[in-house]
């Protein structure tokens, strides 16, 4: 493990492949068993002829003979039904150990529950934070009902896009100062508070890693969530699911 960290994930679309590449050259001095490598396919390659290629392919870039988990990235033009063959077949080669999606709201999640291999799908990684609560309407429940973790990319939202400056936000500063924290260890602990999601932000410097491994050690009391939704409320009525 990397500091604690065990989940990285990483994508074909990253970089071209170059930030699989990175994620080989980072994690080369450990053990590769203490690892969970998540990495997405894009949908224009989610075919039974293309989803092999694009698996050797992340695995050369990795330096790995296996991903834990491979996401279809986005739902594209390829049926799901036949993406979901060919997940399933080349994690009967063992290339991959288990598949889920990303970016797919309640009506794909259903039609997928409704094919044979279906139940199979082991997440679902979407937008997730503050400023992006919709899914907790519809989506988050269903996922709990089926048992299904989420995958948080985006967890610490961005200012702009919450309306205000985070680190001038009063209540985040108040809960953040309370805990002995930074108001992002805060933002990363409300995102995870359930224990059935996984964050993943994204930090291109070691000490802010570090951070943010600290903030899964923060437990939220209820007086600081109901401080949180009396500024970023729940959401009362379905919403478009959040994208990049």
């Amino acid at each position: 493990m990397i500091h604690g960290v065990q989940v990285i994930d990483t994508a074909e679309m990253y970089g071209d492949g170059n930030a699989e590449r990175l994620v080989a050259h980072a994690i080369k001095p450990y053990n590769r068993e203490e690892l969970f490598l998540i990495s997405k396919v894009l949908p224009s390659n989610a075919s039974k002829k293309q989803i092999p290629v694009s698996v050797e392919n992340s695995l050369k870039r990795l330096n790995t003979d296996y991903v834990d988990q491979y996401l279809l990235h986005w739902r594209g033009p390829i049926p799901i039904e036949e993406t979901i063959e060919a997940l399933e077949k080349v994690k009967s080669q063992d290339k991959i150990k288990s598949w889920g999606v990303s970016n797919l709201n309640v009506d794909d999640l259903e039609k997928i529950m409704k094919l044979p291999d279906g139940i199979k799908c082991e997440s679902n990684q979407v937008r997730y934070n503050l400023g992006d609560r919709g899914i907790e309407f519809d989506l988050m429940p269903m996922m709990n009902k089926l048992e299904m973790p989420l995958i948080a990319y985006a967890p610490v939202a961005r200012g702009d896009r919450l309306g205000t400056n985070l680190t001038k936000q009063k209540v985040l500063k108040e809960i953040a100062k309370k805990h002995h924290a930074t108001i992002f260890q805060i933002l990363l602990a409300w995102c995870i508070r359930n224990g059935q999601t996984i964050a993943i932000p994204q930090s291109s410097k070691t000490a802010h890693v570090i951070d943010n491994v600290k903030a899964a050690e923060i437990q939220l009391t209820q007086q600081d969530l109901r401080q949180i939704d009396s500024v970023y409320p729940k959401p009362s009525m379905k919403q478009p699911l959040a994208l990049w």
